[in-house]
């Protein structure tokens, strides 16, 4: 056991790839199975928020460009899903354990959009804040897990373009335009700084995680990033983030924020946000909606297989 622990720890200080036949501690295989499940659930329940506005955009541009966006997040998903398999878990299992409530997703996917300038605070905060965190997962330690967030994060870069440039177009509309997109990011600002997880303090995985180099910056750290980059971002827009702590702090390089209503975030990740009971059903339903597809699918392949075989 000692040797094959110096072989895993030799590749992590290295910068070698652990692969799937790779010897690695189960805990890490553990914490991998729940980082990536939970990262392919929050595509897939990710896209509910955006499809609420697929038939109703208001441009055909602007639908076509909504459905490419929510079919890149059902790709993603399964890229992750299938790096998951890798780890000796079935898509099933992993999937049941999201209809049961006993996985959880990205706390953000709880929240309503309740305007057509949402569908761009999604892809300009909530997509941005995703890249800050999923561009230092090209780097995870896993190899599968890794390869699979490079092509996703080419996707997700046009994702948050595509939202900030339909807010920049609403910004230089009508009075009533600019109203609603002031009103979209004063309502996802505070939820998208959630999504980089709780305080150091507070977060149960992040130091193995670290340890592991599945994740080589703090939660905290990557929020700082966020807040820092957005905070510049958001001037081209004319418009003003919801936090009247927000000010450039030029001793330490960064801007200061104001307090997060960690309150609030605890209540989301255990099932009590605006929309945990109506995303899942949403999930729960189209799933079993879908179950002829499977069936019929695996039917098609059970046959091809029988009538390969009696070929040969």
């Amino acid at each position: 056991m000692e040797h094959f622990e110096s072989i895993f720890y030799g590749k992590l200080e290295n910068e070698v790839k652990i692969e799937p036949r790779d010897w690695m501690p189960d805990a890490y295989r553990k914490t991998l199975i729940r980082q990536i499940s939970q990262h392919a659930h929050s595509e897939i329940v990710g896209m509910l928020p955006e499809g609420n506005w697929i038939t109703r955009a208001p441009s055909l541009k602007r639908k076509a460009v909504l459905l490419a966006k929510a079919q890149d997040e059902a790709g993603h998903g399964l890229y992750l899903y299938a790096a998951a398999e890798t780890l000796g878990v079935t898509r099933e299992s992993t999937i049941e354990d999201l209809h049961s409530g006993k996985a959880k997703y990205s706390s953000i996917f709880n929240y309503p959009t309740l305007t057509w300038a949402d569908i761009g605070a999604i892809g300009w905060l909530v997509d941005g804040a995703a890249i800050m965190n999923q561009v230092m997962l090209c780097r995870n330690s896993y190899g599968p897990y890794a390869r699979a967030m490079v092509r996703i994060c080419k996707e997700e870069s046009f994702h948050q373009r595509q939202g900030f440039e339909s807010l920049l177009v609403l910004s230089r509309g009508s009075a009533e335009q600019r109203a609603m997109c002031q009103d979209a990011i004063d309502r996802w600002w505070w939820p998208a700084l959630m999504m980089f997880g709780p305080r150091d303090s507070e977060s149960t995985h992040s130091d193995l995680s670290m340890k592991w180099k599945i994740k080589r910056m703090s939660n905290d750290e990557l929020r700082q990033r966020f807040i820092d980059m957005i905070a510049e971002q958001v001037k081209v827009l004319n418009m003003t983030l919801p936090d009247p702590d927000l000010k450039w702090n030029e001793e330490r390089g960064h801007y200061d924020f104001g307090a997060i209503d960690w309150d609030e975030f605890w209540q989301v990740v255990k099932g009590n946000g605006p929309c945990n009971r109506e995303r899942l059903e949403a999930r729960r339903k189209a799933h079993e909606e879908g179950r002829w597809v499977r069936e019929a699918a695996l039917a098609h392949a059970n046959k091809k297989s029988m009538v390969k075989a009696s070929a040969a």
